[in-house]
């Protein structure tokens, strides 16, 4: 693929800015807060917040935050027939309108394919992106995103049919492969089969891809692991349902996901990744949704953690780490949404219809990567 060249960028993101500007002049009385919300003034709004460094009080002053999703990955990014949207990276977004506005309903979802997301960070569309993004460095360098705490530790692998008989991608030379498109994914794929013959077919959406799939255009289906165990979980019983497919055990790229925001505004960018942090830093505590709100134990970090007062020799205080949130935002996003390690359990753990270990994703002190720095 031709690699844009920075004019070129800027005449695409200037023309993102001039199909906002044509939403204004509209006059499109739309007002939903839900998956199709276009925003108009709003959207124009965010996009100066992220060029002036003043994001986490556009979004205060908004009263609601535009997170772009994913809306047809089960366990992660989904909606319902009835418009309601589920998942690992949606109780993110939660989590983070619990913290800045102290609502985790305060929230704006906007679905977004592999190839909008980016965009629409750089347009302003969003104000955070939680859509099951690979932190990459061609990413994290030229598309005017910086990359948060990495939330699911994930890696690349492929789906078949379990008819067919493939027990390993050495077994798939010269048959098919559907991707999506605008991904590391389509990368990985070239890499892994190098000099054996394979036939790509690469798809927009997910529901593109999984038409073709079901219409048998294609002998594999390659994406992120948690992907495929998500759609597995939700394959059509008309289809053979979940036993119908089998993923396959190697796994052969890494690809770390979690919350991008716009370069620019580092206060925003800090807000939104100790909203991560703090998820890990509960678990790290046993502080659930449960328990949290009714804390009262003498532990210094846990009160300081939670916003509540501390005992000093100057006398009593309470901790304000500078990040321009209440502080209580620890209190109020686990009190809301959840720990990390309840998040992972109600969307994908191995009581759900995905049946995801922790594995990687579990904490340090478990033999897991989750690390959070000391609040203090």
């Amino acid at each position: 693929m031709q690699e844009e060249t920075p004019l070129k960028r800027l005449a695409i993101l200037l023309l993102a800015l001039g199909l906002v500007l044509a939403a204004c002049d509209s006059g499109s009385d739309d007002t939903t807060t839900t998956a199709a919300a276009a925003g108009g003034d709003e959207t124009t709004t965010t996009a100066a917040a992220a060029a002036g460094g003043s994001m986490l009080q556009t979004v205060q002053d908004r009263g609601t935050l535009n997170c772009g999703v994913n809306d047809a990955v089960p366990g992660f990014g989904y909606t319902d027939a009835d418009g309601n949207f589920s998942g690992f990276d949606v109780d993110y977004c939660r989590a983070v309108a619990a913290a800045v506005l102290g609502d985790a309903n305060a929230v704006t979802f906007r679905p977004l394919t592999a190839q909008q997301r980016f965009t629409a960070l750089q347009s302003g569309e969003i104000d955070v992106l939680i859509r099951n993004t690979t932190f990459t460095s061609s990413r994290d360098g030229r598309e005017g995103a910086t990359f948060l705490t990495t939330t699911f530790y994930d890696g690349q692998g492929m789906m078949v049919y379990a008819e067919d008989g493939i027990t390993s991608i050495d077994d798939m030379a010269n048959l098919s492969v559907c991707v999506l498109s605008g991904t590391t994914t389509e990368l990985n794929l070239a890499a892994r089969f190098g000099d054996t013959p394979y036939t790509p077919l690469t798809f927009d959406a997910n529901d593109q891809l999984q038409a073709a799939f079901v219409a048998g255009q294609c002998d594999g289906w390659t994406s992120d692991k948690s992907q495929l165990a998500g759609v597995r979980s939700n394959f059509p019983e008309s289809e053979g349902g979940p036993e119908a497919l089998v993923i396959l055990d190697e796994t052969f790229s890494k690809e770390p996901l979690g919350p991008v925001v716009t370069d620019g505004d580092t206060q925003w960018a800090q807000v939104v990744n100790w909203v991560v942090l703090a998820t890990i830093t509960a678990e790290e505590w046993d502080l659930t949704s449960a328990n949290v709100a009714s804390y009262d134990g003498d532990d210094a970090g846990i009160r300081r953690f939670l916003g509540l007062e501390i005992q000093t020799d100057e006398g009593a205080t309470t901790f304000d780490p500078g990040l321009g949130l209440p502080t209580d935002f620890a209190t109020q996003v686990i009190s809301q949404v959840g720990n990390y390690g309840e998040i992972f359990d109600r969307n994908v753990g191995p009581d759900t219809a995905l049946g995801l270990s922790r594995g990687v994703n579990a904490l340090w002190t478990d033999g897991g990567l989750l690390y959070s720095p000391p609040y203090r």
